[in-house]
């Protein structure tokens, strides 16, 4: 996803976070990327072309774009947390050959989702989100 400079200052400071240098690399990486990467993966992109930010910079602002809601964070079933920098309501298609995530937008299954746990109600527990890895092979 192309993003501009602009646009990265204009989401840290939306979410009131000091506009820095090394957050607007890493924010761009992680936007260009579009391919949900491990911390490892954009560390390795990020000190390619800046190898003066520390790798521990470069987790410490992970965390804050996922504490802040700039990034959100996608664990796959061999527990590896990856980073999604598209943060409208979505699933993801998980290929368990090549551990490819894609985006995926289905506005009847968000209703359908809704719908049936909102009939369910269940004891105790308020549903806040549901996001579903839908685990598969992509076709060849």
């Amino acid at each position: 996803m192309k993003v501009s400079e602009d646009q990265i200052r204009k989401a840290l400071s939306e979410k009131g976070l000091k506009i820095t240098p090394q957050r607007i690399i890493i924010l761009k990486k992680l936007y260009s990327l579009n391919n949900h990467p491990a911390a490892d993966n954009i560390i390795s992109v990020v000190r390619k072309n800046h190898p003066n930010i520390a790798p521990g910079t470069i987790y410490k602002t992970l965390n804050t774009f996922t504490k802040s809601n700039l990034v959100k964070k996608v664990t796959t079933e061999e527990g590896i947390i990856r980073y999604d920098a598209v943060t409208a309501h979505h699933h993801h298609l998980h290929c368990t050959d090549c551990s490819l995530i894609k985006d995926y937008f289905d506005e009847e299954l968000d209703n359908l989702l809704r719908d049936y746990f909102a009939n369910k109600k269940i004891d105790g527990f308020q549903v806040d989100e549901m996001v579903l890895q839908i685990h598969g092979k992509l076709k060849k």
